[in-house]
Order: structure tokens, then C-alpha cells, then sequence
């Protein structure tokens, strides 16, 4: 197989006689027959980089990269453009000085790869300027501009909003130069994780067309089923397409789902199962930012919510949904239009990767220590495969006794009901069961329900110096008759109602029967 330069497709380097690609250089055209300017939102790892080289090398009018590609073919090979390409995607960056140093290193050294030299080499804003048009003058044809990780200065500094409002000014006043030269640029590309708003950062670049969720550009990032089976096939040969399926696929921005690439290769290359994507990143800020709101981690699996806030933040206003989504946490998984122009997006995890390693991590922040979680493992399983629900009230009773009382303090959750409920969902989800929670019921909504080995297990839970219902968490159940749901699909049912006392800041009822 003919080898191809990093940059030109995804690559895989799974094939000893050369590599594999994925060719996604049909956007390209596109993009250009479409517009000039555009953004795109994704989460890392998702191939942004890839292609913005794809872009870089077909301006530069390198033909002979694109041979056998579909772009080969639909392409002005003999116009060449100058490409200023700049990226924030190594380092920190902790101060507005540093920042600024940064975009000088940034643009000398697009001065030496284009030859030309700034009048003003120290000065961001006319430096930015000068290379534009100096560009354009010394090659004859517009520049292009691509922007790779954006918004990674600000994210760095979004647990210190001072600094990051500092942060995103200085890049609001580089990001102006290029509205300012519009008549001197062909093209322009700038993409990251996140979307702020265009009056915070791109208030300037009112022509800035988003393509995060149109359709037509879904699977420009990620791999689609059939670029996976048409690309892998010899790969695939042997293992479970299905599994593969539900681990690494179904991110979706309104069009085919596609899987994520990263996570991909790296089970093609190892052969094993493992949460490779989560593992190069911690989501610790999202995860305090989850705790201080209270958020009820099993309602992450219901989520609605508005164009309005699915798409941008700011720093001085970030929701937890906002930037679940756009990290990669969660994806769209259907829309419904409530009114003209009024959509409602329903959003849950993308994949069984996902929601597995983010409750296992979120299970680990609550109590703080992962080795004891993982040696209580053979003992659920156990008690799960065999009915033994009187040894889940121990395992989980030492859970709780973990937390320190210091984190209850800190975040008030003694009089957080869901936090509870979310503990016991995440150790379950964590460890990858099948866990639903909120399913609906003829009488209402079952608060947790674990299904393993064709046995289901509902659970109640209760605080019950707060919940002023009457009778047991069990007794709810049966009321309302909530194993009548799986009866029909399971070969055992148990009903299993869990009361908290505040104070004890623990279990304090723990009542089951089989249903």
C-alpha cells in the first residue's frame, strides 16, 4: 500500500508495508466551492490537525501528495497560495504576556517559511498584518490562514477566569487582524474544542460561518461505518464488529455518526478493549464544575437543550452541558422541532468508552481512592450474577464511608439528594454495566435500574430527613409497580430501596425482596 505523508488523510501505521488512510479530501473542495470563512468545533483527537494539513498541503498546490485521492482530480493544481498557519496546541500559556510572546514565535516563523519580513517582527497586531499582505503581494495570489486549537489558551485558564478573560482579549484583538484583510485572503479555517461566543472572541469575523453541526460536514473529523470497514476490512477479520461498534462509535453532529479515530486505532493496533481516548485527558475542571452546581450525574443520560446554549459559552458564563458536549462527553442523539424555529437536541453518551470512563473517574474524584473501589469488584459481580443483594449494602455502605467528611463540607453534599443516587450510579456504569437511569414507567420513573446476565435490579432512593413521602423506598417500588417493566425480559427481578440519613451521611435503610 502506498505510503502517504502524515497530513494528507488519517493515517494508520497498523499496515508494516506502508499505511492506511481515510480520504477526507472531498471537503476540502467543498469547504472552498461553499465559502471563505469557517469554524469548526470538535473534541481533541478527533483528527482537526490531520486536516488542517489536508488544507496546507492543497493550497500550497502539492499534487503529487493527493495521488490516488479524490481531490486529485477536482482541484486548481497550478494556483498556489501562500498559508500562514498557526497553532496553539503545545504548552500552557498562563499570562497575556506569554501569550503574546507565543503568537510572535508563532508568526516568525511563518516569516521564514514564507521568506518575507515583518517591519514591525515584535508587534502582534502589525506584524499579523504585514505577513497577510506581504503574503499575497510577494506569491501573487490571497493568503490562507489556518488556526489549529484555537481556544486552548483560554481552556488552560478556565478554572482562573481573570486570567482567562485576559487571555481571550488578547486573542479577540490577534483574531480582529483578519476581518481587517479580507480583500488580501483566499481562505480561512479555525478550529478547536470549544465555541465561545462571537461578541466575546470573533466579534470581528461577523462572516464566520460555523460548520460544528451541518450536516454536510458531520464526518469531516471521525470515521464513518463505512470508511472503517472499506479502509480495515483485513483488520476487522476476526473480531466482533458489533463490540467495536459500541465502544468507539456514535458521536454524531446531526449527521452519520462516526467513530472516534483515536480510540479506533489504538484497539486495531493493541486488540484489546481499553478507554484510550479518555485516558490522554482529565476532565477535573468539568468534574468540579458538575459537584458545585449539584449536578445529578444520572441525568446526564436525559439531557435537552437549546441551539442557544448547545452552541457557544463564555467564560464568565459556562454551563456543564455546554461543555459536555463540546469536549466530547456527549452527543446529539436526536432533535425535535417543539415550535418553528424552537429545537430541542436530546443528548447522551456517544459510546460505551465514554460513559465508562467518565463515571469510573467521576466515582474516583467522589471518594478518592481507587484501589479500594476496584477490590469490592469481585464482590458486586458476585452479588449481581447470584441474587446475593444483601452483599451490595456492604460493598456501598464502605463506599460512603470513604468520602471524606472534609468533601461533604466543602460542597455541601449532605443535602445534595442526587449525589447519592449518583454514587451508585456511577460505581455501576463505571464498572460498565448496563445502567438506566430515570427509565419511565405507566406511574412514574424508576430512579436506577441495573440489568446483568438477564437479572434486573431497581433501585429507590431516598433521603429521609428530606423526602416527606410516605413509607420505604421499597415499598415505593411495589406501589408503583416498577418491576413490571422487565419481568417479560428477565428470569429475576429484585426491588432494592436505599434510604440516606444527612446527618450519617451513609446508608441507613437498605431493604430488598425478589419482585
Amino acid at each position: 500500500m502506498k505510503k502517504l505523508p502524515l497530513g494528507i488523510a488519517t493515517l494508520s501505521k497498523i499496515i508494516p508495508e506502508g499505511y492506511a488512510y481515510v480520504d477526507k479530501s472531498r471537503f476540502v473542495h467543498e469547504l472552498v466551492e461553499s465559502g471563505t470563512y469557517y469554524f469548526l468545533s470538535r473534541p481533541r483527537r478527533f483528527g482537526k490537525s490531520l486536516f488542517l494539513d489536508t488544507l496546507k498541503e492543497a493550497f500550497e498546490g502539492n499534487r503529487e501528495l493527493f495521488r490516488g485521492l479524490w481531490l486529485e482530480d477536482h482541484w486548481d493544481w497550478d494556483t498556489r497560495h501562500p498559508v500562514i498557519r498557526i497553532s496553539f496546541g503545545s504548552g500552557v500559556l498562563r499570562s497575556r504576556e506569554e501569550l503574546d510572546q507565543r503568537i510572535i514565535t508563532i508568526l516568525r516563523n511563518n516569516q521564514d517559511e514564507l521568506g518575507i519580513q515583518c517591519r514591525q517582527p515584535d508587534d502582534v497586531i502589525d506584524c499579523f498584518e504585514d505577513l497577510i499582505r506581504r503574503a499575497a503581494e510577494k506569491f501573487g495570489s490571497p493568503a490562507v490562514i489556518l488556526v489549529d486549537e484555537y481556544d486552548k489558551p483560554i481552556l488552560d485558564n478556565i478554572t482562573q477566569p481573570e486570567q482567562a478573560v485576559l487571555i481571550r482579549n488578547g486573542l479577540k484583538n490577534f483574531y480582529s487582524v483578519i476581518k481587517d484583510n479580507d480583500a488580501h485572503l483566499q481562505f480561512v479555517f479555525l478550529t478547536g474544542v470549544s465555541k465561545f461566543s462571537k461578541v466575546s472572541l470573533f466579534s470581528g469575523l461577523n462572516n464566520l460561518t460555523d460548520i460544528t453541526l451541518s450536516p454536510r460536514f458531520a464526518s469531516i473529523c471521525g470515521w464513518t461505518e463505512t470508511e472503517l470497514t472499506a479502509t480495515f476490512s483485513e483488520h476487522l477479520q476476526g473480531k466482533n464488529l458489533d463490540e467495536i461498534r459500541r465502544w468507539y462509535n456514535g458521536y454524531s453532529w446531526l449527521g452519520e455518526k462516526v467513530y472516534n479515530p483515536y480510540s479506533l486505532l489504538s484497539y486495531l493496533q493493541e486488540g484489546l478493549f481499553r478507554n484510550y481516548w479518555f485516558e490522554t485527558a482529565t476532565p477535573e475542571f468539568l468534574i468540579r464544575l458538575l459537584t458545585a452546581k449539584r449536578y445529578v450525574i444520572p441525568a446526564i443520560e436525559r439531557i435537552e437543550i437549546g441551539p442557544e446554549l448547545l452552541g457557544s459559552f463564555d467564560v464568565e458564563s459556562i454551563f456543564p452541558e455546554t461543555l459536555l458536549f463540546q469536549a466530547g462527553y456527549l452527543t446529539i442523539t436526536g432533535q425535535e422541532e417543539i415550535l418553528p424555529g424552537e429545537v430541542l437536541y436530546r443528548l447522551n453518551y456517544p459510546n460505551h468508552e465514554v460513559k465508562k470512563s467518565f463515571t469510573e473517574y467521576l466515582l474516583n474524584f467522589f471518594t478518592q481512592q481507587p484501589v479500594e473501589m476496584k477490590k469490592s469488584l469481585r464482590t458486586v459481580v458476585n452479588a449481581l450474577r447470584h441474587g446475593q443483594v444483601d452483599d451490595l449494602r456492604a460493598v456501598f455502605h464502605s463506599v460512603f464511608a470513604s468520602i471524606p467528611h472534609d468533601w461533604y463540607r466543602a460542597n455541601n453534599l449532605s443535602a445534595y439528594e442526587g449525589f447519592y443516587c449518583s454514587v451508585f450510579y456511577c460505581y455501576f456504569a463505571g464498572l460498565g454495566l448496563d445502567t438506566r437511569s430515570e427509565e419511565s414507567t405507566n406511574h412514574g420513573r424508576i430512579d436506577m435500574t441495573v440489568l446483568f446476565e438477564n437479572r434486573a435490579y431497581i433501585f429507590e432512593f431516598k433521603v429521609v430527613d428530606l423526602d416527606q413521602t410516605p413509607g420505604s423506598a421499597l415499598e415505593q417500588i411495589k406501589r408503583k409497580g416498577y418491576a413490571d417493566k422487565y419481568r417479560a425480559e428477565s428470569e429475576a427481578v429484585y426491588l432494592i430501596g436505599v434510604e440516606f440519613e444527612r446527618e450519617e451521611r451513609n446508608i441507613v435503610g437498605f431493604e430488598w425482596e425478589r419482585g
